[in-house]
């Protein structure tokens, strides 16, 4: 098995384990999107996509939790981006109110 591949089995690890229940509690979910020169790229998903208290739930736990575990990640960035999921609510509730 390669470096990356190591590396990436172990960031996996962590966050199913460990990141993943907590996201789940509130209805979320996360993607990584890429790892490079120790910064790990993921967006959330799930009630968790757009949600004002992202950027803490990236550095206290998302961050926290990968850094303590996995020594190559130095840091955890968050994509913004608006999911699938939370377009089709806003739609759906923008077809029920007219």
């Amino acid at each position: 098995m390669k470096a990356d591949e190591e590396v990436m089995k172990r960031i996996n690890q962590v966050i199913e384990s460990r990141i993943r229940p907590q996201l789940m509690l509130h209805n979320g979910d996360m993607e990584v999107t890429d790892f490079s020169d120790g910064v790990l790229r993921f967006r959330m998903l799930g009630q968790c996509a757009g949600c004002p208290s992202a950027d803490i739930t990236t550095e206290e736990l998302v961050e926290t939790e990968l850094v303590a575990a996995v020594p190559e990640v130095r840091r955890a960035v968050l994509v913004q981006c608006v999911s699938e999921d939370l377009l089709e609510q806003a739609y759906a509730i923008l077809r029920h109110g007219t």
